[in-house]
């Protein structure tokens, strides 16, 4: 091990680490279909995708959907993605780029806004739990912000400065969450977002996990 640097990466879990674009893009096609939208394709996701998720509906259907069009629609998407998650794996590289930052004697974590119960025996099962300080998903009601998540996720770790932390995300989100709480950040444009829709945001967009870690190591410095 060596010294430690007090660089810490906070990881996002969906479109970063773990690689589910596919189930995603299925499980949102399958929802459209319930109420007779066309599918789209990846390109055409990335290029509206947006949170909160009822303004990405809005986008689509030139309307908000009513309360019960979007229950209907949360619903057919967690059935279809924890269907389909199964399929899905770790984004190229990461299992490398984790053991390596953490032999350099460095810290990370995950903040996922995906449920914390069904997070934690994921992470544990692909056998890379071990390299995180903290695992945190989501606890409360889904659709908020992450930057309230991120302030409690960075409190509850010790030693960690929030001026030497830097999340990588593949959302927009992701940086706003950072810069909340004095944090950098570096977008991947593997997961939801457009390359476009991610540049305007002012932060390094890349296109692997790898400049990310790169990119982090550099922010961090």
């Amino acid at each position: 091990m060596g010294m430690k640097t007090g660089a810490h990466i906070v990881w996002d879990w969906n479109g970063t680490l773990f690689h589910d674009i596919d189930a995603i893009i299925g499980a949102t096609n399958a929802a459209f279909a319930e109420l007779g939208l066309e599918p789209l394709t990846l390109e055409k996701y990335r290029e509206l995708y947006c949170v909160p998720v009822p303004r990405f509906y809005e986008r689509l259907m030139g309307r908000l959907p009513t309360e019960a069009e979007w229950q209907l629609m949360d619903d057919i998407f967690h059935r279809y993605y924890a269907e389909h998650r199964v399929a899905c794996g770790l984004t190229a590289g990461a299992v490398e780029l984790l053991s390596g930052w953490r032999s350099a004697g460095r810290s990370q974590s995950i903040l996922s806004m995906y449920v914390h119960e069904e997070l934690v025996p994921l992470v544990r099962g692909f056998g890379i739990e071990p390299h995180f300080i903290r695992v945190d998903g989501r606890t409360g009601p889904s659709g908020g912000s992450k930057a309230e998540h991120m302030v409690r996720h960075l409190a509850s770790l010790t030693g960690v400065e929030p001026g030497r932390t830097v999340v990588i995300g593949d959302a927009a989100d992701d940086a706003v969450a950072a810069l909340h709480v004095g944090a950098r950040a570096v977008l991947y444009t593997g997961g939801s977002h457009s390359r476009v829709s991610l540049e305007a945001v002012g932060v390094p967009v890349v296109d692997t996990l790898e400049e990310a870690v790169a990119e982090a190591e550099r922010l961090a410095a």
